[in-house]
């Protein structure tokens, strides 16, 4: 994996925003060298982002992480029909 400079994160922010239709999104920058990007909706951490550049060729990987806190609860199974 290769680090990202300004100039690619933003033009990966550019798509991203584009792709999903917000400028919520926002990519920020390591605070040190060899630290992944975070990937932010507001001010929401939602994953990392990676450069990979292998056999001439560049590309990016998001990552994207979902706490089980943070999703809505299960739906509630119906109750089972009475046996006779």
């Amino acid at each position: 994996m290769d680090g990202m400079d300004a100039t690619d994160i933003t033009r990966v922010q550019t798509y991203l925003r584009r792709l999903f239709g917000t400028d919520r999104i926002n990519l920020i920058r390591p605070a040190r060298p060899g630290l992944s990007v975070e990937v932010a909706v507001e001010d929401e951490v939602v994953g990392t982002l990676h450069r990979d550049a292998e056999d001439g060729e560049v590309s990016y990987a998001l990552h994207l992480t979902i706490l089980e806190e943070d999703l809505p609860p299960p739906p509630k199974k119906p109750a089972a029909a009475p046996r006779r």
